[in-house]
Parts: structure tokens; C-alpha cells; sequence
């Protein structure tokens, strides 16, 4: 009996049949980690909610949707499938960050949110196993976080209130430049 056990245990450990599969699936996962990591540190380093274990969670969890299908033998429609899903869900989640107040005040969260929805396309590079385009996608990422802030700082409106760029409509002040 202990032997059909430890026979039906060693089964269900058996879905990384050799240590190529092993390899691939432990650097992907780590890659995911590591670019979602790298977008969730700026966003943290800014002072936001959603910083380094939310991108980190969102990048390995994208990345392993796609693996586990693949893993399971399915094709380019189920990875389709999945991540018609994932665009979808991570919309919920990226809405979770962005917080409007009363009219006229500011709208915060867009950047996180969409840094959040990068995060989830950049996991879903990694799992498809487009690591260089995963590589470039976060370090373009990176430079918009960064280097746009900067560049585009006259076009957001003031502390109180007064555009210094384009007029926003419906007297709601939006903006993304700090969250």
C-alpha cells in the first residue's frame, strides 16, 4: 500500500518530465519575476500602492497561465483564450488602483494601472518564451516611467489645480504624471 502511494505522489510530480522542461519553466518564471519586479520597484520607489509583490505576482502569474497551457499540450487557440482572459482580469485589477475623488479633484492610479497591464503583457512574453521581446518591452516601460515624467512635466496641471497644457474636459483634473 505505502509503495502505490509514494508511486501516486511521485505521479503527480511528474509534469516536468526532464531537466530541459524543468530549466525552461524555472527561468521563465524567474524572468517574469525579475521584469515585473523591475517595474513594480519604480512604481514603489514613486510611493504607490502597487509596487514590487504585486508586479512580481502579476508578471509570474501571466508567464504560468501561458506555461501551464502549453505544459498541458494545448495550441495558439488556448493561449489565445488565455490571454483574451488575462487582459480582461487585469483590467479589474488595474482598476482597483485607480481612485477618483469628488468632481474636480484629481484622479489618481491611471500609471500604476497601466503599469500593472504592461506588467501582465511583458508575463505574457516570458510564457510564450519571447524573452527578448520581454527584455526590451520592460526597459521601454521603464524609460516612459522615468525619463516621460520629466519630459512631459509642463503639460499636467499645478498643485491647484491650473492646466499648464491642453484644457481637460468636464473640469476633472486627470493626472498620470504622479499618480
Amino acid at each position: 500500500m505505502s509503495d502505490e502511494i509514494l508511486q501516486s505522489l511521485a505521479a503527480e510530480f511528474n509534469d516536468l518530465s526532464d531537466v530541459g522542461q524543468a530549466t525552461t519553466v524555472s527561468f521563465r518564471l524567474l524572468l517574469a519575476a525579475v521584469l515585473g519586479g523591475a517595474l513594480g520597484f519604480e512604481r514603489e520607489s514613486a510611493g504607490k500602492a502597487a509596487g514590487m509583490r504585486t508586479h512580481m505576482l502579476v508578471a509570474i502569474g501571466a508567464a504560468m497561465f501561458l506555461m501551464a497551457v502549453n505544459l498541458a499540450g494545448g495550441g495558439d487557440p488556448e493561449s489565445s483564450r488565455i490571454i483574451q482572459g488575462l487582459v480582461a482580469g487585469i483590467g479589474f485589477l488595474g482598476a482597483g488602483a485607480i481612485v477618483k475623488g469628488k468632481p474636480g479633484e484629481e484622479i489618481h492610479g491611471l500609471t500604476t494601472a497601466a503599469s500593472i497591464w504592461m506588467t501582465a503583457a511583458i508575463g505574457v512574453a516570458v510564457g510564450l518564451g519571447h524573452a527578448s521581446t520581454a527584455i526590451l518591452s520592460t526597459v521601454l516601460a521603464l524609460l516612459v516611467l522615468a525619463a516621460m515624467q520629466r519630459w512631459c512635466g509642463g503639460l499636467h496641471p499645478n498643485r491647484n489645480g491650473h492646466s499648464r497644457g491642453a484644457p481637460r474636459r468636464n473640469s476633472e483634473i486627470v493626472n498620470d504624471s504622479d499618480d
